[in-house]
């Protein structure tokens, strides 16, 4: 039996879809155990009444405000898992998670396994997975501290439907660190967009380097993105080209994507982009290079000049609406 605390993530006062991975992963570890949920930041206590029924032992509150600072929460993260008696503290491998857990680890002076892709519970002994090479191998993680500090790849775990119920809530102290003291939160300039979220998004298309320009993006692949309603990727390539912003990339240095629909358009596949994506339910390539490596992991791949067939796909499905 494992007792585990999962930190939830929050944007704009509600919680992300990682703190959802991050309790299925909770529910597995845990073994008979229970979990809770610290729901810590700005809108903690909003953001708490929206994870009620997703059956958490109890809610933690704590309420920070003045915008995100690692230095500033791993004190309070720490302090709560230490005085909880909790063998497990985990969030998603989010940035947030990526920035935030190993402060929490080392104040905890707690072993780490990030952006774990699986779990084996035996006993006492928790076995992580994780992948490694962008993909090209799988390691298997043990650690032999007394708290595990671990974050999920979200396209991993499936947080299903919640339970129901009504956890109980409760506020915690806030910790106070020296070192937070020392710096200030200036802003955020985030990129307001009204398509989905790209981590979050059910449905995602993606461009790379065949689109050959900025241009060509906007008029070739966004009318077909828009039309489904989907959120807009891209490969580093493209992004590096200067074709679109660079928090639009998708891959092992940028974000890690599962929707449900997958659409890669003049993508070649290279292994660190496939290490993005390759979870996805339903891929769907669009390359004229029939030997492109996206064709590995493509459910449907068709061969044709994207120039032609996206905005013809496009047309078709404005048929259909």
């Amino acid at each position: 039996m494992t007792d585990v605390l999962v930190v939830a993530e929050l944007s704009n006062g509600e919680a992300r879809k990682s703190t959802l991975a991050a309790i299925a992963f909770a529910k597995v570890v845990a073994d008979g155990g229970a979990f809770d949920i610290l729901v810590i930041g700005e809108g903690a206590a909003g953001a708490a009444s929206g994870l009620a029924g997703w059956g958490a032992r109890k809610l933690l509150r704590a309420e920070i405000e003045g915008g995100y600072l690692a230095e500033n929460y791993a004190a309070t993260v720490a302090e709560v898992a230490k005085g909880g008696g909790y063998q497990v503290v985990t969030a998603g491998a989010t940035y947030y998670g990526k920035d935030l857990f190993p402060r929490v680890a080392a104040k905890l002076s707690a072993g780490i396994a990030s952006d774990i892709i699986a779990v084996e519970v035996d006993g006492d002994t928790r076995k992580y997975r994780r992948s490694m090479y962008a993909g090209n191998l799988l390691g298997t993680i043990t650690l032999n501290t007394d708290i595990h500090v671990v974050t999920v790849r979200q396209s991993e775990f499936e947080a299903g439907d919640a339970p129901g119920g009504e956890s109980p809530a409760e506020d915690v102290e806030i910790a106070v660190d020296e070192t937070a003291e020392r710096i200030e939160f200036v802003s955020l300039d985030a990129v307001e967009s009204e398509r989905p979220d790209l981590a979050e998004a059910q449905v995602v298309i993606a461009g790379g380097r065949g689109l050959k320009s900025a241009e060509n993006f906007e008029n070739i692949l966004e009318p077909l993105v828009d039309t489904l309603g989907a959120a807009l990727g891209a490969s580093r390539a493209a992004c590096d080209a200067g074709y679109v912003a660079s928090d639009l990339q998708i891959g092992q240095t940028g974000k890690v994507v599962a929707p449900n629909l997958y659409i890669a358009v003049g993508i070649s596949g290279a292994i660190q982009h496939l290490a993005g994506m390759k979870s996805s339910k339903t891929i769907v390539a669009i390359n004229k290079d029939k030997e492109a490596p996206i064709a590995q992991v493509a459910d449907y791949f068709l061969v044709a000049d994207l120039f032609e067939a996206v905005p013809a796909l496009t047309a078709e499905i404005k048929k259909l609406g």
